[in-house]
């Protein structure tokens, strides 16, 4: 009698041996899942990942899960172009903003249609693109007109120059021809005013007051030495302080006459133009936080 209750007892407890196979078989399935998973998950943003195969290659693809259909998409993203394959499978990656301005045929396209000039208030570098790839391949001088498309990107306008499309800095074009540019600076200038920087300034420093104050006489105000290193600690530096539309009047004239004061560049109104740069024009900076951080109520100028 013992041995019979053992013997079914332990019956009773046995596992059917349909579970025991198909134990097994359920994890490696759901490995090649997550093995699928894994790969697909480090291809990089923005790309978007969409199956281009039959639910037969992507079965191969998955050795077998049987996961997926025909064009299911595993990203966020629709915006598609170009493929490459991950693990078997097929997949496109995400054409950008950029690849659409740059594309062939929307190039040649608004090439066809631009029939607008403008002229030029600033000498420009000519790029290849407005992206982060461009390649400077000339410049074009101030005042000149030229042909732009209307299309603009990344802070830059396309305009076509020689009949290929070229990309400048935005905001130095505009309808009317630009006015006679700034005053040159002269080598005999004097202040005659009272103002005057203290000893100690670099040469540029002291040339750069004597020009300033010789065309603008009802400036009277200048900062040089301050502590905290830089520009301003060395004697290289010198804010005039003047704002509004005068003070674009001063910077102007600082930048036009850079070469004879020894400037290296110059900050106003939250813009900055550098000689390293200088094809670009007055280029934006980061809000700092204050109009004088900002420089709204004076120009900074550092020369060499």
């Amino acid at each position: 009698m013992a041995d019979r209750r053992h013997k079914r007892d332990t019956d009773a407890r046995r596992t059917p041996r349909a579970t025991l196979v198909a134990g097994p078989l359920a994890l490696v399935a759901t490995a090649s899942v997550i093995s699928l998973g894994v790969v697909l998950s480090d291809a990089p943003e923005p790309e978007t990942i969409t199956a281009r195969t039959t639910a037969a290659d992507l079965q191969q693809a998955t050795g077998g899960s049987g996961l997926g259909s025909r064009d299911s998409v595993l990203s966020r993203s629709s915006d598609r172009s170009g493929l490459t394959t991950v693990e078997g499978a097929t997949i496109e990656k995400a054409e950008t903003k950029l690849d659409r301005v740059l594309a062939k045929k929307a190039v040649e396209k608004a090439i066809a249609k631009a029939d607008t000039k403008l002229w030029t208030t600033a000498p420009l570098n000519l790029w290849t693109e407005p992206g982060e790839k461009a390649k400077k391949v000339g410049t074009v001088a101030a005042e000149r007109k030229v042909l732009v498309t209307g299309r603009e990107l990344y802070g830059r306008d396309e305009v076509v120059v020689d009949g290929k499309a070229r990309w400048v800095t935005r905001g130095y074009l505009q309808e009317e021809k630009p006015e006679t540019g700034p005053a040159t600076a002269s080598a005999s200038a004097s202040c005659t005013n009272g103002s005057s920087v203290p000893a100690g300034v670099s040469p540029n420093i002291a040339a750069v007051h004597r020009a300033v104050c010789a065309q603008f006489p009802s400036i009277t105000s200048y900062g040089t030495f301050r502590s905290g290193g830089g520009d301003h600690g060395r004697g290289l530096a010198v804010d005039i302080m003047v704002s509004g539309e005068l003070g674009w009047q001063v910077a102007e004239f600082v930048r036009a006459n850079a070469g004879q004061l020894g400037v290296s560049y110059a900050i106003y109104s939250q813009r900055i133009w550098s000689v390293e740069r200088g094809g670009e024009g007055w280029r934006p900076m980061s809000d700092r936080g204050s109009a004088t951080a900002n420089h709204y109520d004076h120009v900074h100028v550092s020369t060499f």
